[in-house]
């Protein structure tokens, strides 16, 4: 029998920590029950928890398809296994992190809702006024889910799974979880100062994209980027599949963060729809006045930047008004890719020029249009307060990610060795191959 690899033990001591965690935590504070549960909000949400999780299988189609045929397996494994570990951690204590009484408005009391405790079919006053607890706790995990997952595809084809997991676990708990209490708890700081983020502009596309910005960074660059040599993708139909699960799923993504059956859902529902249409045609009309030919590929990461665009503002800015932002960040994120491209930086996907930036877009395009607050509707103080949360998350996420791939790296080191590299991660990690 083989001795266990150190990376394993590692894994391995953090699943029994976390463990003696649940067992050795004071008692839970007092829960708090609201009202009686409307049957249409609980049935509406029920369905957009469903969307949202299809996006995560959708996103492991729409990046797998991007990258070298030797690297798909792997790559789509790295949003899969997401489904797995944020699972765990959610229940366990994430939740808690991210909704539980608040610590002066940064971080959620772990010991809330620890191991899902009080977490049940009752409602809540104040996080899910009409709907059960539990749901509102199951709708959040699928956001929990698919940010980590969103980072994959910066470092793509050079990280070593074992260390990834690592890394989301990290993630999750010290970034996503502290950005989820400042802006969507109602004690958060960022909600008390008026911060607008209708879906996940800043929690889940801002957090993603400066983190995919750290970990290109960190892990440096491919040997095939060193070399300046192009690849195909490995499949585009995977990339026209997953564009469409995304694109549905982001109606439970958007408006499902209603949090009702309601008439702002169905805003966000056409905003999602409308901003995501008007990305795509923007994308391909770009690229045909740069002199490009119109491409499936280009048509799907630009409606995929419009659904990015939008979310922050899904529920707060009119019809027309999403044409203009989806449109708009199409285009900047477009020329972002582009500079990208002529860069050192190896994104390998270009997390950072469209989720990155998508995600600050939007949320400037929010600060402006919002109804009655925004900029243009009211007055400069909550399109001022976007600008400093946007440097908060910016500096916060960035930094934060650095720190935990340096951690991260000392425990398990990140990147995979030059050979396995070269062999391709679906080999030399998973033992498995297309062929």
């Amino acid at each position: 029998m083989k001795p266990m690899k150190t990376e394993w033990i590692v894994s391995l001591s953090l699943v029994i920590l976390a463990g003696l965690l649940g067992l050795c935590v004071s008692a839970a504070p007092p829960i708090v029950v609201g009202g009686p549960i409307s049957t249409g909000d609980t049935a509406w949400m029920l369905t957009a928890t469903g969307l949202v999780l299809l996006m995560t299988p959708g996103l492991s189609f729409f990046y797998g398809g991007m990258v070298q045929r030797k690297n798909v397996i792997s790559t789509m494994l790295q949003s899969f296994i997401s489904m797995g570990v944020l699972s765990l951690v959610w229940v366990l204590v994430g939740f808690s992190l991210s909704f539980g009484e608040s610590w002066g408005g940064l971080i959620g009391d772990p010991r809330t809702y620890l191991l899902f405790r009080g977490v049940g079919g009752a409602t809540h006053p104040l996080l899910a006024p009409t709907i059960p607890l539990a749901l509102f706790a199951m709708f959040q995990l699928k956001f929990a889910i698919i940010t980590p997952a969103l980072i994959t595809g910066s470092f793509a084809e050079r990280v070593r799974f074992s260390s990834y997991l690592l890394f989301i676990t990290l993630f999750s708990l010290f970034i996503y979880c502290p950005l989820a209490h400042w802006t969507w708890h109602p004690d958060g700081f960022l909600r008390r100062w008026g911060v607008l983020d209708f879906a996940g502009g800043t929690v889940v596309h801002m957090s993603a994209g400066f983190a995919a910005l750290a970990g290109a960074m960190y892990l440096g660059r491919r040997k095939v980027h060193l070399a300046h040599e192009s690849h195909a993708p490995a499949n585009i139909p995977f990339v026209l599949l997953g564009t469409g699960m995304l694109w549905f799923g982001w109606f439970g993504f958007n408006a499902g963060s209603a949090l009702a059956a309601n008439d702002v859902a169905v805003l966000a529902f056409i905003n999602t729809n409308t901003a995501s249409a008007a990305a795509m045609l923007a994308w391909v009309f770009f690229d045909a006045v740069r002199g490009r030919r119109p491409s499936a590929l280009g048509a799907s990461v630009g409606a995929v930047v419009g659904l990015v665009a939008i979310t922050p503002a899904a529920g707060y800015v009119p019809v027309g008004a999403s044409i203009a932002i989806g449109a708009v960040s199409s285009i900047v994120s477009n020329l972002a890719a582009h500079w990208k491209s002529k860069s050192t930086l190896d994104d390998t996907l270009d997390v950072f020029p469209c989720h990155g930036v998508g995600g600050i877009l939007g949320m400037i395009a929010t600060g402006a249009l919002a109804d009655k607050v925004g900029l243009i509707h009211g007055d400069a103080t909550v399109f001022l307060r976007h600008m400093a949360a946007i440097a908060i998350v910016g500096v916060f996420s960035f930094g934060g990610s650095w720190l935990l791939y340096k951690i991260t790296d000392m425990a398990i080191t990140l990147r995979v060795r030059a050979e396995q590299e070269e062999a391709g991660l679906d080999l030399s990690q998973h033992a498995e191959s297309l062929s």
